[in-house]
């Protein structure tokens, strides 16, 4: 359709005798400025290296969809057509290239930022009902009164409880420009009556540092869940804190962390790897998109015991930083071996308000492996790898695992390290069986061992407040009639009930509703230090950080 110029409204009206001429030669004029414009900002543009083909395809897909818009015998949502046709061909590309409707670049942008607007409560979802689990200490939320357990029953005069929405429907619902309001209907234990509170929505702070302390006198424990755009200086002002509190060796997580922005990773990368070696390098069409990324400051912890701790939920800019510290035996590596994304994928924002995150490079670590695990055109299997890793009993069995001969790489000090994708770790822990055990993991996915921890916090706050955190981690625990009070309260919503696997899983169980409870009388930290009990990932590496043994080997001595 012709762009809507002044001159193509009036072409409609009849031209005045005589003038005929004249005003077809101004309307040819008009629509040749229009046509132009719209080539200008065509962003169409062909290859050097195959133009022609590109744009016989472009053309093709412009008639195709043209004519099911125009003669299809139904009505169409062309724009719905459009999304799913480019998101079909990005996966024919590989599995990371991907199209971001204008509709979900904030939801997805949200991720990788260190602060949002909103009232800062967090929640979970337990029979279809939002329970705050805590409000964010110092937070609009917790100023207005809010408490951990109480049950959100509207938001801004929308019904939330029983509604059936997604928990990122609630946190939009909660999100809003700061400086406005938002009104809270909440239910509270042993109160007749709801609460209605009104909550001025302010800057929340979300960090990427989610805990960040001593397990003993000289060990630090760190734990990044995402590389987002504070994340670096986040990780800088925890890893001094706790250099003042007497660091001398660290324990770094990088568990279940999917990446993000790929500086934050190589400076905090930088903070560990002395002079200017090689932390990172890519490699893509031509020379545009290759890089190399080199430490370049004097780091915080460029000496001392260094071991992180990764799994199969670590991925990208989390194996960046992995695969440099294990090339320069400046870590040893715990856990399990990692994701293996090692695509590198460039924004490129569309003039729809989307968004397009097109791979343009591989990552490669300082030795040359490369990150990336081998992908097809199917997504759906590249999807499922995972799950072929424990159905193969790789994530319970070192001996599982095979690499090919040619992928072996020598670290600085000569060790033996194997690219093909993800890192592979130099301690190899098995997953944790009975962590993911059909009955515990339905547990978890009900929330029953959360609701329950609300429910007794609640129910004996103040005896808990009393107390000092080193008391009632030393001296509280579930007893065997809670645990089967919350195998009822479960099978109530489902989980059908298993004696013999609650007496399995009674030590972690156990151990995951005190944590909880911890969590809500204590904060952040206490939960960590908690659920460190039972963390066999946790303990190989601070056994790993410890031995001197293990790390003079490590450094070639």
């Amino acid at each position: 359709m012709p762009p809507s110029t002044p001159a193509n409204q009036e072409l409609g009206r009849p031209a005045a005798p005589g003038r005929r001429g004249w005003f077809r030669q101004s309307v040819l004029l008009l629509l040749a400025m229009g046509c132009g414009v719209l080539v200008a900002n065509n962003p169409f543009r062909p290859s050097s290296e195959n133009p022609d083909a590109t744009a016989r395809g472009y053309l093709r897909f412009k008639e195709i969809l043209s004519y099911v818009d125009r003669d299809y015998a139904d009505s169409v949502d062309t724009e719905g057509l459009a999304d799913y046709a480019v998101m079909q061909m990005l996966e024919k590309l590989d599995p990371h290239s991907v199209y971001i409707p204008a509709r979900d670049r904030d939801r997805t942008d949200a991720f990788l930022q260190s602060d949002f607007d909103g009232v800062g409560i967090e929640f979970n979802l337990f029979r279809d009902t939002m329970t705050v689990v805590a409000p964010l200490s110092g937070g609009p939320a917790e100023q207005a009164g809010v408490q951990p357990g109480d049950q959100v029953l509207s938001i801004g005069g929308k019904r939330v409880s029983g509604a059936r929405l997604t928990t990122n429907q609630l946190s939009q619902l909660l999100r809003g420009p700061r400086g406005s309001s938002v009104a809270l209907e909440l239910r509270r234990r042993r109160l007749p009556r709801p609460l209605n509170v009104s909550i001025a929505r302010s800057r929340i702070p979300n960090s990427s540092i989610d805990a960040a302390y001593l397990v003993d006198p000289q060990t630090g424990y760190i734990k990044v869940s995402r590389f987002a755009s504070g994340t670096y200086d986040e990780f800088k002002a925890a890893l001094a804190d706790l250099r003042r509190q007497g660091l001398t060796r660290l324990v770094l997580d990088l568990r279940g962390n999917p990446g993000g922005y790929l500086d934050r990773a190589t400076r905090l990368a930088d903070e560990f790897i002395a002079g200017s070696r090689k932390i990172v390098y890519t490699d893509g069409k031509g020379d545009q998109y290759d890089s190399q990324t080199y430490a370049r400051v004097a780091g915080e912890f460029e000496e001392g015991p260094l071991v992180v701790l990764v799994d199969e939920g670590s991925a990208s800019a989390a194996e960046v930083v992995a695969g440099a510290l294990q090339d320069h035996d400046r870590a040893i590596i715990v856990g399990r071996r990692t994701f293996g994304k090692g695509l590198v994928q460039q924004p490129i924002a569309l003039s729809d308000g989307g968004e397009l995150r097109l791979t343009i490079a591989r990552y490669y670590t300082p030795v040359g492996r490369s990150i990336q695990k081998p992908y097809g055109a199917n997504y759906a299997e590249y999807s499922s790898d995972v799950a072929k890793r424990a159905a193969h009993g790789e994530l319970e069995s070192a001996d599982s695992i095979h690499f090919a001969k040619e992928l072996r790489f020598r670290t600085d000090h000569g060790r033996t390290v194997y690219g093909g994708g993800g890192i592979m770790p130099d301690v190899f822990v098995p997953r944790d069986s009975l962590a993911h055990s059909a009955y515990y993991t339905a547990l978890m996915a009900h929330g029953a061992p959360r609701a329950f921890a609300l429910s007794f916090f609640q129910g004996h706050k103040e005896e808990l407040q009393a107390l000092r955190f080193e008391q009632f981690n030393a001296t509280f625990r579930i007893s065997d009639a809670q645990l089967a009070s919350l195998a009822a309260q479960a099978a109530q919503d489902g989980v059908v009930a298993d004696a013999g696997a609650v007496r399995r899983c009674a030590g972690l169980l156990r151990n995951q509703m005190k944590a909880y409870i911890a969590r809500s009388a204590y904060g952040q930290v206490p939960y960590y230090t908690v659920l460190r009990e039972h963390d066999l990932e946790l303990q190989r590496a601070l056994h790993a950080v410890g031995d001197s043994t293990a790390q003079l080997a490590l450094l070639g001595k």
